[in-house]
Parts: C-alpha cells; sequence; structure tokens
C-alpha cells in the first residue's frame, strides 16, 4: 500500500462528501463543489467523518493512484472549506496590474498592455499594483492560472525584472565586468 494513501482524509461537518455509483468522490462545501473521478481499481467509503481508500491489487502502478486519489480528494476538502491562493509579485519600472470585471490587465513593458480573461471560479485581487493574489477552491486551477500569468513576463536572472511568486527566490547573476 502507499504510505500516502493508507492515511485517512478527515473532514468536518461543513464539508459533505459523497460516492457515486461511477467511483467519483464529491466533495461539496458551502459555496463549491468539487469531483474527483477515480479508477475502478481504488474504492473509497465514508466512515465516521473521514474518508478511506482501498486499493484493488499491490502493484507499483495501482499503489501509485492510491496516493494520488488520496492526496487529489485532501486537496478537493481543503479547498471547499478554506480554499487555495497563490500570490504573484511584479517587480520593474511601470510595471502594475489591475482587474477590472472579469479581465485582469498587466502592463509589462510592452507596447501594449497584456489582457487576461480570468476563468470561472477563479478570484484575483490586486493590492498595490504590483501584488497579485489568486484565489479559488479547485489547488489545481489556481496553480495553471498563476503560472499562466508568470509566463507573460517570466522574472529574469540580471535585474530580476518580471513577474514572479510570491515566496521565489530569483537567483542572480553578474553583469558584464567593465574592461581594463
Amino acid at each position: 500500500m502507499s504510505r500516502v494513501g493508507r492515511s485517512p482524509v478527515f473532514f468536518d461537518k461543513a464539508v459533505q462528501i459523497t460516492i457515486t455509483p461511477k467511483n467519483e468522490v464529491v466533495v461539496k462545501g458551502a459555496k463549491h463543489s468539487l469531483t474527483v473521478a477515480m479508477r475502478p481499481e481504488i474504492k473509497a467509503k465514508i466512515e465516521d467523518g473521514k474518508v478511506i481508500l482501498t486499493p484493488a491489487n499491490t502493484e507499483p502502478r495501482i499503489r501509485a493512484f492510491h496516493g494520488l486519489y488520496r492526496a487529489l480528494i485532501q486537496n478537493a476538502v481543503t479547498g471547499v472549506s478554506k480554499g487555495w491562493t497563490r500570490e504573484l509579485e511584479l517587480n520593474g519600472v511601470g510595471y502594475r496590474a489591475a482587474v477590472s470585471g472579469k479581465k485582469l490587465e498587466l502592463t509589462l513593458g510592452y507596447s501594449h498592455p497584456v489582457v487576461f480573461m480570468i476563468p470561472q471560479g477563479i478570484e484575483i485581487a490586486v493590492d498595490k499594483q504590483t501584488k497579485i493574489a489568486i484565489t479559488g477552491p479547485n489547488r489545481e486551477q489556481v496553480g495553471q492560472v498563476a503560472a499562466k500569468i508568470r509566463s507573460f513576463r517570466p522574472p529574469e536572472p540580471y535585474l530580476g525584472k518580471g513577474i514572479k511568486y510570491a515566496d521565489e527566490k530569483i537567483r542572480r547573476k553578474a553583469g558584464k565586468s567593465a574592461a581594463k
């Protein structure tokens, strides 16, 4: 058995979990609902406030899916109860962001502003024009949106200009040395 898969997924009274006949785990919270579709080799059952996953056999591939689905269900439970947040920072002269409706408008030193359409289920907040907070119930979608926004102007190693994650450290390179 997978070490990760062996531990149960605990949830509180605010989260409602059901298992469909198609082997899908539906996690419902106060505002959001997420579905985790599982392979038929992994079975889930609910026992007094926890979800327990059991694999059909101990093949390495099935053990890997066992841990994967346990982690996906845990992410769904955390997402519908607390939500996931990813923060980005803009570094550079004149770099700024603004949210207008369902659009994120970025000024990143190009000749035109970059407009990003905010997907359904994701909320974006801009603080002081240089900090972007991406929030949502689906961890995968929050991370994908953050990576897409970062890809518009990744940080460069010489001056550190660009869009970076708030917890990211940029390895700086030395510039050209002056000729003697």
